[in-house]
This record gives C-alpha cells, structure tokens and sequence, in this order.
C-alpha cells in the first residue's frame, strides 16, 4: 500500500469544512478538496468555499485552480488529485480529502474512465440525432443494442444516454459487458488505503442551515460575484454555470426570474440536491463509518 487516504464527505452544509479542519490541525494533515465547484477562482460566496483564513490554518489543494471559463473533466481531477495526495504523503503529512461531489469521490474507490475509444464523428452523430430524433429515439436504440435491459441507466438524463449509446456503438459491446469490463480496470489510487466517514444530522437541523446559508450567501453579495463572473466567462461553462445559486441567479440577471425568489429558488434545488447526495451517499460509497455532527469528535473521525 502507498499509504492512507482519509475521506469526509457528507451532504452540503453538514459541516464538512469545520470538521476538516479541527482533524486536520490536530494531526498534522493537508486537505484535498473533492468539491465540483472549487476548482473555479472567484466562485467563492455560491460555493461556501473555506475562506483564505481558513486555508491559512491547513494547507488545501485543488482550491481556485483554474478560471471559470474553463471546463474540469473527472480525468483533469484525478491527475490533479493524485499528484496532491503523492506530494503530501511525501512529507509524511495525513491526506484528508474533503467534498460531497460523488462523481469526482468515486474515483478514490475504483476506475472513472472506461478504455472504449469514441470517434469525434460518432459522437457528434449521436449528438445530431439527439437534436434532431429525440432522446427516446435513443433510448429505443439502446434497448435494440441492449436486449437483456439497460441495468441502472436514467434514460431521462439525456447525457447519460448519449454517452452509453455512443459506447455501444463505438465498441459493438452491451452495457452489461461494458460494465464488467470497466469492473476489472484499477482504480486510480488502488494502491492506497482509503477511511471514509460520511457525517449526517437530522434533516430539520440540515434544513435549517441550509436556509441560513442560502439568505448569508445573498447578504454577502451573491448576486454580485455571478455578475463579475458572467464578465469571466461563467456562462461559457455548463458545469459552473449550471451550479446550484449561480443557474438561480444568473436567471435573475438575464431577467427570466423575480429577485424577490431567488433565496426560495436557492433552496429548493438545494433541498433537491441533498436528496441525491444521500442516496448515493447510501448506494455508492464503499464501507464506511456514518456519523452524526451532533455526536461527532475529532477522535471519532476515523478512528473506531
């Protein structure tokens, strides 16, 4: 083994960055951000991101990497993020790696990236019939190509469906076999260990700080940051773009919404997102110790 990976994630505002950093300081630990949206300089109110006295406390990697303009794929966090945990293992320092974006945390358990080539021509095929025929005319030659069944697919995320139609094709092969053969591939840090704890608390107290920080974001001048930020290229970015707060405001600037909804607006999909963290949360993660904030100490952690 290479050495230890300590993971804390939970749903957004559970108090992840607090605990982060009082684990981090009391053993010697850097951190590693597994958050979607942190890579990005100036998303910083939207995204709660730990302040720079914060980040004065403990050294944090993957913070404020690249403009926003700029699209991160999992491959770009993966190279990142192995070269941040190699570094800091080096120094003989604890990795802590922190964040509750499931995509980006899989890759600490197993494979993100199948080895199927898509030709540019093929996918813009797909794209095309997209356009033009429709997402169920897809998910009907999916199901031709996939005659024992389409397994977990949402045939309603019309990504997910491109994406599996064009790997189909491109390798002649199912998505049951496809999933098989990606099963067999190594992860990126297989040669790690990896402790993960998730931490939870009851969803009245979740709610409620999720209202709190929902209204501080807007006092502390969101509405102000997504309007610097469409002069840097936010809308140019889906995946920033599309962020919960920024899509919500930049729908007020653009003029399609009332600002006197925008807070509701906020937490609605908010609340929507806190739903899917916990059931991947529930369904995703390997083995893992649940605690909650309430009951949670820094001995407590990761350690049994």
């Amino acid at each position: 083994m290479a050495g230890v990976v300590h993971i804390l994630t939970g749903p957004t505002a559970v108090g992840k960055t607090a605990w982060a950093l009082r684990w981090a300081q009391e053993r010697g630990a850097e951190i590693v951000s597994c958050d979607s949206l942190l890579f990005y300089r100036g998303m910083d109110i939207g995204t709660a991101k730990p302040t720079v006295a914060e980040r004065a406390l403990v050294p944090h990697h993957l913070i404020d990497v690249c403009p926003v303009r700029e699209r991160v794929s999992v491959v770009d966090y993966v190279a990142w993020a192995r070269e941040a945990v190699t570094a800091i293992a080096s120094r003989g320092r604890a990795v802590l790696v922190v964040g509750g974006s499931g995509f980006y945390l899989k890759c600490f358990f197993g494979p993100v990236r199948d080895e199927v080539n898509v030709p540019v021509s093929l996918r813009d095929e797909v794209d095309r019939r997209l356009r033009n025929e429709g997402l169920e005319a897809l998910v009907s030659e999916l199901r031709r190509l996939n005659p024992a069944g389409l397994g977990p697919l949402d045939v309603a995320n019309s990504r997910r469906v491109t994406r599996a139609l064009e790997r189909c094709l491109a390798s002649g092969r199912t998505l049951a076999e496809l999933a098989d053969d990606f099963a067999k591939i190594p992860g990126p840090f297989a040669a790690w260990q990896t402790r993960v704890t998730c931490l939870t608390c009851d969803p009245e107290v979740l709610q409620h700080r999720l209202e709190v920080r929902v209204h501080a974001m807007l006092a502390d001048g969101l509405v102000e940051e997504v309007a610097r930020l469409r002069d840097r290229g936010l809308e140019s970015n889906p995946s920033a773009a599309g962020a919960i707060g920024y899509r919500e405001t930049l729908a007020v600037l653009r003029g399609e919404a009332d600002r006197a909804g925008l807070a509701e607006a906020i937490i609605r999909s908010t609340r929507a997102l806190v739903k899917k963290q916990r059931t991947w949360f529930r369904t995703q993660l390997p083995p893992h110790r649940a605690i909650r904030t309430e009951e949670a100490s820094v001995a407590a952690l990761f350690e049994a």
